[in-house]
């Protein structure tokens, strides 16, 4: 049988069978960090400062990568030059910085390890709960953009580690593939294309996935979502034709 996507629990309810609480989820989910030939969030500058605002210290989430500290000072160099303070999660007690967070961004790197890393100190519950229900801003790039998915089976990245399972904080009710690349027709590349393996994904899952191309985000604000960036996405939904969408796009229809 097909895995079917399944929608969380509106948080503060009893049944959980009406949506999340949309007026709460504010979220900023990059394709990727780096343009080629920019600097770390160059492209994205303006958008990060337009969506957490008035916010004065971020809890960067570093797991997908193994030197935690030098990520995260790395974005603390990049944070600060846009009038933010960082504060590593790991840097004293994980769940009590998750609890007491103005703003969430988890970076890019190795989806699977993040994801391991996020089940081990318990913070997947966290999280949710900061992001759905207090309505605090998370803001993602590549590994970090995936985990606020359905689930991880969308990833690029090799499974270097195990994670207990590939569920992830369904902060959206679909998968993305991040630095999504369209096929070439000139190209002598005799694997798989991405488009194939999704294409392999919807044999055994109906979860749509957007690939979003590099340059490329999607802005959450309640219950509307904007394709932003310069290159577009493609949707794809189980049993259908692809889809492709510009630029300023309204994705809401996905929520």
């Amino acid at each position: 049988l097909r895995a079917r996507a399944t929608l969380p629990p509106a948080l503060g309810t009893k049944s959980g069978k009406t949506r999340l609480r949309m007026c709460d989820r504010k979220l900023l989910l990059l394709s990727n960090s780096t343009n080629h030939g920019g600097t770390f969030l160059g492209h994205v500058s303006d958008a990060v400062k337009d969506f957490l605002g008035c916010v004065k210290t971020v809890v960067f989430i570093p797991y997908a990568l193994k030197d935690r500290e030098k990520y995260t000072e790395h974005v603390r160099k990049t944070l600060k030059e846009l009038g933010y303070m960082v504060k590593g999660v790991h840097e004293g007690n994980p769940i009590e910085n998750i609890g007491t967070a103005e703003a969430i961004f988890i970076g890019g790197g190795n989806t699977f390890r993040l994801l391991k890393c996020l089940q081990e100190e318990e913070l997947l519950p966290e999280i949710k709960k900061r992001v759905l229900k207090d309505g605090i801003p998370y803001m993602g790039s590549s590994a970090g953009t995936n985990v606020a998915t359905v689930s991880i089976h969308t990833t690029n990245d090799m499974p270097i580690v195990h994670p207990q399972s590939l569920e992830a904080l369904c902060l959206v009710p679909f998968n993305i593939n991040p630095h999504y690349l369209d096929s070439s027709p000139d190209s002598t590349h005799m694997g798989e294309t991405r488009e194939d393996r999704i294409k392999e994904f919807h044999e055994e899952n109906t979860t749509p996935v957007l690939g979003i191309r590099e340059g490329s985000y999607v802005l959450v604000d309640g219950g509307k979502m904007t394709l932003l960036g310069g290159m577009g996405a493609k949707l794809f939904t189980c049993g259908n034709e692809a889809r492709v969408f510009a630029s300023g796009s309204d994705l809401s229809f996905l929520l």
